[in-house]
Protein backbone atom coordinates (compact mmCIF):
# COMPACT_ATOMS: atom_id res chain seq x y z
CA UNK A 1 0.00 0.00 0.00
CA UNK A 2 1.41 3.39 -0.94
CA UNK A 3 1.55 6.57 1.13
CA UNK A 4 -1.50 8.11 -0.54
CA UNK A 5 -3.68 5.08 0.23
CA UNK A 6 -2.48 4.95 3.83
CA UNK A 7 -3.23 8.64 4.24
CA UNK A 8 -6.71 8.19 2.80
CA UNK A 9 -7.43 5.26 5.14
CA UNK A 10 -6.29 7.23 8.16
CA UNK A 11 -8.45 10.23 7.27
CA UNK A 12 -11.46 8.03 6.41
CA UNK A 13 -11.19 6.33 9.81
CA UNK A 14 -11.23 9.74 11.49
CA UNK A 15 -14.27 10.80 9.43
CA UNK A 16 -16.06 7.61 10.50
CA UNK A 17 -15.24 8.31 14.15
CA UNK A 18 -16.55 11.86 13.89
CA UNK A 19 -19.73 10.65 12.17
CA UNK A 20 -20.31 8.29 15.10
CA UNK A 21 -19.90 11.24 17.48
CA UNK A 22 -22.50 13.21 15.51
CA UNK A 23 -24.86 10.23 15.76
CA UNK A 24 -24.35 10.20 19.54
CA UNK A 25 -25.16 13.90 19.71
CA UNK A 26 -28.35 13.28 17.71
CA UNK A 27 -29.40 10.60 20.18
CA UNK A 28 -28.56 12.85 23.11
CA UNK A 29 -30.61 15.71 21.66
CA UNK A 30 -33.87 13.81 21.90
CA UNK A 31 -33.60 13.51 25.67
CA UNK A 32 -32.87 17.16 26.45
CA UNK A 33 -34.83 20.34 27.07
CA UNK A 34 -36.14 22.38 24.16
CA UNK A 35 -33.37 24.96 24.51
CA UNK A 36 -30.70 22.28 24.64
CA UNK A 37 -32.25 20.54 21.62
CA UNK A 38 -32.06 23.75 19.61
CA UNK A 39 -28.41 24.25 20.52
CA UNK A 40 -27.56 20.61 19.82
CA UNK A 41 -29.31 20.69 16.46
CA UNK A 42 -27.39 23.82 15.53
CA UNK A 43 -24.11 22.18 16.50
CA UNK A 44 -25.02 18.95 14.69
CA UNK A 45 -25.80 20.85 11.50
CA UNK A 46 -22.44 22.65 11.67
CA UNK A 47 -20.60 19.40 12.34
CA UNK A 48 -22.36 17.65 9.46
CA UNK A 49 -21.26 20.48 7.19
CA UNK A 50 -17.67 19.96 8.33
CA UNK A 51 -17.98 16.22 7.68
CA UNK A 52 -19.21 16.87 4.15
CA UNK A 53 -16.32 19.23 3.54
CA UNK A 54 -13.94 16.57 4.82
CA UNK A 55 -15.45 13.96 2.49
CA UNK A 56 -15.09 16.34 -0.43
CA UNK A 57 -11.44 17.02 0.35
CA UNK A 58 -10.74 13.32 0.77
CA UNK A 59 -12.38 12.64 -2.61
CA UNK A 60 -10.09 15.25 -4.17
CA UNK A 61 -7.09 13.29 -2.94
CA UNK A 62 -8.56 10.03 -4.23
CA UNK A 63 -8.99 11.61 -7.66
CA UNK A 64 -5.55 13.22 -7.70
CA UNK A 65 -2.67 11.56 -9.47
CA UNK A 66 0.08 9.95 -7.45
CA UNK A 67 2.30 13.00 -8.02
CA UNK A 68 -0.36 15.68 -7.48
CA UNK A 69 -2.04 14.45 -4.30
CA UNK A 70 0.61 16.04 -2.07
CA UNK A 71 -0.61 19.50 -3.08
CA UNK A 72 -4.17 18.57 -2.05
CA UNK A 73 -2.91 17.31 1.29
CA UNK A 74 -2.47 20.86 2.68
CA UNK A 75 -6.15 21.63 2.08
CA UNK A 76 -7.17 18.40 3.77
CA UNK A 77 -5.01 19.15 6.80
CA UNK A 78 -6.55 22.60 7.10
CA UNK A 79 -10.07 21.16 7.01
CA UNK A 80 -9.09 18.45 9.53
CA UNK A 81 -7.73 21.06 11.95
CA UNK A 82 -11.00 22.96 11.66
CA UNK A 83 -13.02 19.78 12.24
CA UNK A 84 -10.94 18.77 15.27
CA UNK A 85 -11.59 22.16 16.79
CA UNK A 86 -15.33 22.04 16.04
CA UNK A 87 -15.70 18.56 17.51
CA UNK A 88 -13.69 19.47 20.59
CA UNK A 89 -15.82 22.57 21.13
CA UNK A 90 -19.05 20.60 20.71
CA UNK A 91 -17.89 17.85 23.05
CA UNK A 92 -16.90 20.35 25.72
CA UNK A 93 -20.16 22.23 25.39
CA UNK A 94 -22.39 19.18 25.76
CA UNK A 95 -20.53 17.26 28.43
CA UNK A 96 -21.78 19.77 30.96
Amino acid sequence: MNEKELYQQKKQAQLDKWKAEVDKLKAKASGTSADAQLELKKQIKALQGKLEEGKTRLAEIADASENAWESSKEGVESVWDSMKSAFSDAAAKFKK
